[in-house]
């Protein structure tokens, strides 16, 4: 019996000898007249690409015939290596890779739930305060410091060099901390005590909010919204921290009346603890040594949302009896004015300024992040350093709850209207 086989594509034969194919079976015999990919597709993985290509070069001594033959058949092994795979894939058990597949998303998809997380941490610090009374001023420069290094394990430091290379928006985002920003919240003091008639104090305290730096958390909502935009907004923010050694004091002396002494040193050494330091880290870590970058970034959205979550809920348990005062409903419906109206100034102001720039909505998410969201948490402090009236404390407590809130919350919907805009 002849156990010589002839193999045809196109105007091409092979003749395949297959008492010389250990590997080739009965099934496989049968087949043997089908097209010329179905029996590839058939052929064992140890030894079918070689013997086609060995033949091949055997009866097809010209170059050109052999290139043709050896990519037919590699195309067909290719296809024979894929529906192996596909039949091995179909029969392992249907639960096994999936779910570790999954843990992996729900971590990385941490982030979705933020502003949901926040909602509820304020909600637990009004009802049971001891929840996060825990948390003390001293842990604040850690957790901001935390969220910094995870903005830094994700970034590069080609995304620092790209935002210093754009001056034009860093004089923007200047521009709204400390010049509109200001001039709302002396607006908003004003009406404080002239229509809700408050004490000049009250007033005092939503100014003071108005003249300190911008917040590392306006780095993280950006960093959810708009990645490539978290160095830029890194940028600004450090700025503005590193020059409210002066501004803060001379917008307060404007402003209030009041000049405060602000412990040049404690700021910058602040500075470098929360922004620059962390960041280097991360920025160190992601490039010397990735595999550990890689192993821990899946755990830092869920870390990350906690650590916002105590940054938010301990101001407000601290502060719980000076803001549910008689003037706490005011003071809240002009805090929650001043956020809006900061928030509202910066998306619409960018707007204008970078109206031809390819990428201006992601400079009017950005812009509007620093110009909505300040340093409250300084505010506080130097309010109750600096200031006898304990109510002069209130409006930047509450300032740390609305900001946190107006923030996250435009995280939740404008990363919603993005994903709206792909599909």
């Amino acid at each position: 019996m002849n156990s010589d086989v002839l193999l045809s594509q196109g105007s091409s034969t092979l003749r395949l000898n297959l008492a010389s194919s250990p590997a080739l079976n009965l099934s496989t015999r049968r087949s043997c007249f089908r097209p010329f990919s179905s029996k590839c597709r058939q052929l064992s993985e140890d030894s079918s690409l070689l013997r086609i290509q060995r033949l091949a070069s055997f009866f097809y001594p010209l170059k050109a015939n052999r290139i043709s033959v050896r990519k037919y058949a590699k195309d067909a092994f290719d296809s024979f290596e894929f529906d192996g795979v596909k039949k091995e894939a179909s029969d392992l058990p249907q639960e096994s890779q999936p779910n570790k597949v999954d843990v992996i998303k729900i971590l990385q998809g941490a982030n979705s739930i933020l502003p949901h997380v926040v909602i509820a941490s304020t909600a637990l610090a009004l009802v049971y305060p001891p929840s996060f009374t825990w948390f003390t001023n001293r842990y604040y420069a850690p957790a901001l410091g935390f969220l910094m290094f995870a903005v830094g394990v994700n970034s590069s430091g080609k995304d620092f060099v790209e935002a210093i290379n754009r001056p034009g928006t860093i004089l923007a985002g200047y521009f709204g901390q400390f010049v509109v920003k200001p001039f709302l919240g002396f607006l908003f003091g004003t009406i404080a005590v002239t229509t809700f008639n408050l004490p000049t104090s009250v007033g005092a305290g939503i100014m003071l909010v108005s003249c300190v730096s911008g917040a590392q958390l306006s780095n993280y909502a950006t960093f959810l919204t708009d990645p490539p935009m978290a160095p830029l907004s890194i940028v600004m923010t450090s700025l503005s921290t590193a020059t409210a050694v002066f501004v803060t004091p001379t917008l307060s002396l404007l402003l209030i009346g009041k000049r405060l002494p602000v412990d040049v040193k404690g700021m910058m050494s602040s500075i470098m603890q929360i922004v620059v330091a962390p960041i280097a880290g991360g920025l160190f870590l992601n490039k010397f040594f990735p595999q550990i970058g890689s192993a821990i970034r899946p755990f830092l959205p869920p870390l990350s949302v906690f650590v916002t979550a105590l940054c938010v809920g301990s101001p407000l348990a601290i502060n719980i009896q000076a803001i549910l005062s008689p003037f706490g409903i005011s003071i809240l419906l002009l805090v929650t004015g001043f956020h809006l109206s900061a928030f509202f100034a910066g998306y619409v102001l960018s707007g204008f300024v970078f109206s031809k720039a390819p990428d201006v909505k992601a400079l009017q998410r950005t812009l509007s992040f620093e110009t909505g969201m300040q340093s409250s948490l300084l505010a506080l402090a130097l309010a109750n350093k600096f200031f006898q009236d304990p109510l002069v404390g209130v409006p930047p407590a509450i300032s740390v709850v609305l900001m946190s809130l107006m923030g996250f919350s435009l995280v939740m919907l404008w990363t919603k209207r993005k994903k709206q805009d792909v599909v």
